[in-house]
């Protein structure tokens, strides 16, 4: 019985741990949601076994070297209050091996999903030579712009305000548009890579929210598909 009650406080430790992570780390927060879009995409496109398992450990590697790297650093806090080159040099390693364990998780992905998508984009592409003039790009940024603004004063009230990022709505955008007509799947891999760049810097420097990231980014996927779609 003493063994059983070790072994529950042990797990609820553990998932305090991870909830804490979860709760106070930015990176942690990004690297959950790049995991669960990524799982949900392995489902959609049916991957086989041998690959899933190659994501699951690319997946479970970037969270665990995040777990690692924050209890490196709330040990070297506690221990080094004060700036010191030794406390330094461990956040840096720690950090080092996030960095990793991402570049790790990203060949993984491009290695495993690259085939399956390219495929999607040529089953999707019912016919080839859609011509698009400048206006039709003005169009697509005007109508994004509009939506955003619409969007956050039509659901907004008195106590709080819906916050959807405009440059990542523009990004997603024009990268839904410039995979909507280009038939080389890597030129629009290449076109959304950008744009989650685009995410990413606005996030690390903490301009707007993750969800206010996430949703405009969804609404310029959304807004870009509509275009698309009205004038094919």
């Amino acid at each position: 019985m003493n063994s059983k009650v070790k072994w529950r406080r042990s797990f609820r430790y553990a998932y305090e741990g991870v909830k804490y992570a979860l709760s106070t780390q930015r990176n942690m927060k990004f690297h959950f949601f790049a995991a669960f879009i990524v799982l949900l995409l392995a489902l959609y496109l049916h991957l086989p076994k041998l690959e899933i398992l190659f994501i699951l450990m690319a997946v479970t590697l970037m969270i665990v070297t995040e777990l690692i790297n924050t209890a490196i650093e709330k040990a070297v806090d506690l221990a080094m209050p004060d700036r010191h080159p030794l406390a330094k040099i461990a956040k840096d390693v720690a950090a080092a091996s996030v960095l990793v364990s991402a570049v790790f998780a990203a060949i993984v992905g491009m290695v495993v999903f690259y085939e399956p998508i390219d495929h999607l984009f040529r089953s999707a592409r019912q016919a080839e030579g859609h011509s698009f003039s400048a206006a039709m790009v003005w169009i697509l940024l005007s109508l994004v712009i509009l939506t955003i603004i619409v969007l956050e004063t039509r659901f907004s009230t008195k106590g709080s305000r819906l916050r959807l990022s405009l440059l990542a709505a523009l990004a997603f955008a024009i990268a839904t548009f410039i995979a909507s007509y280009v038939s080389i799947t890597f030129v629009a891999l290449l076109a959304y890579l950008l744009a989650i760049l685009v995410m990413l810097v606005l996030y690390d420097k903490r301009s707007r929210s993750f969800p206010s990231l996430i949703l405009g980014g969804l609404v310029g996927c959304f807004v870009a598909a509509c275009v698309y779609y009205l004038v094919n």
